[in-house]
């Protein structure tokens, strides 16, 4: 009777190694975008602030330091659209933008697009709060025209100037909140977590390499939930599934 069982034993395995492969899949990634690499790697020589990820990283050491111009060729955006922004907000902006393009720990938040530039961007990512909170502090008193910075700019100069009938105004009043910032700026990018750095339970926009990456641990954990859940629901599908054959094949 012992070969009765191998048909639905070996369909069950099948799903818990596919679960293997995809928590592979949403660690150690590089999302298929305009300036990642393929895989990630070491880049000793990252520059300034995207140095946390030098000993693996998406970006090259020429986009890391391309991204600390205010007149970047990456995007050619213009940080500066409302007047000069404090260096303690770019320097969050620069940040923000060096976890994109160098961090290999996204995987469990990237969804496909279909968008001329990236065919891949990550999706609410779960920030932690103290860097939510201290981006809209440094922030709240530079300048800025739009509540969403993803879409919606005058870029006929090849570079994003406000729209006509967009208003400088402060960030405070474009963005009231921390969560307002932090979900709102690029399009529900992140999400303001409830967790606190160090949790292991929030992505940290910027670390300390010497005491190694903690958006790995974070990685591992929503890649485990996401992963776990997709083969206990997948298994459930399949013993209501083949519920008819097993008698029969008890039965046979």
């Amino acid at each position: 009777m012992a070969w009765k069982h191998t048909p639905l034993l070996l369909l069950v395995c099948t799903v818990t190694a596919c679960s293997a492969r995809d928590r592979a899949d949403l660690l150690n990634v590089c999302m298929d975008a305009k300036h990642h690499k393929t895989k990630p790697g070491p880049e000793d020589k990252l520059h300034d602030q995207c140095s946390p990820w030098k000993r693996n990283a998406c970006c090259s050491v020429n986009t890391s330091q391309e991204l600390h111009k205010d007149n970047s060729r990456l995007y050619n955006f213009n940080w500066d659209h409302c007047g000069k922004m404090t260096p303690a907000c770019k320097r969050h902006f620069i940040q923000d933008t060096c976890l994109y393009e160098c961090s290999p720990n996204l995987g469990p938040w990237i969804q496909q697009v279909d968008q001329s530039w990236r065919k891949e961007r990550f999706l609410d990512v779960p920030l932690c709060r103290e860097d939510c909170q201290q981006w809209w502090e440094d922030c709240r008193s530079s300048f800025t025209c739009k509540s969403n910075w993803q879409k919606g700019w005058d870029w006929t100069s090849g570079i994003n100037k406000c729209p006509a009938t967009a208003a400088c105004r402060t960030f405070q009043d474009y963005f009231p909140t921390p969560a307002s910032l932090c979900e709102g700026l690029w399009s529900h990018s992140y999400r303001l977590s409830n967790y606190s750095r160090g949790s292991g339970r929030c992505i940290q926009m910027w670390f300390d390499s010497a005491q190694g990456n903690p958006n790995e641990e974070v990685a591992r954990f929503y890649a485990s939930l996401m992963t776990d859940g997709a083969a206990d629901h997948a298994v459930v599908f399949l013993a209501l599934s083949l519920t008819p054959m097993l008698s029969l094949w008890l039965l046979g």
